[in-house]
């Protein structure tokens, strides 16, 4: 029985696209091991609190996120 879980930073994804976040990731656990594998797949989403969460030293909320999902793939914020 697999267990996936996926930690996010609290609003940045809707509750619709998380839904869709455990659809396709039930759909690739499926898409492994077969069809039997559906019923027992978990998907587990954690939020944690806006500016709990850093990377390279800097903290981030919601709308640093939002901001580099509209840059460039390859820019990110100093």
């Amino acid at each position: 029985m697999p267990l996936v879980t996926i930690d996010l930073i609290r609003n940045v994804f809707t509750s619709e696209q998380k839904q869709e976040m455990i659809r396709k990731v039930t759909d690739a656990m499926v898409s492994l091991e077969g069809e039997a594998l559906r019923g027992v797949t978990w998907v587990r989403i954690v939020e944690v609190e806006e500016g709990d969460w850093g990377i390279g030293g800097r903290t981030l909320r919601a709308a640093d996120v939002h901001a580099l999902s509209q840059a460039a793939p390859a820019a990110v914020p100093a």
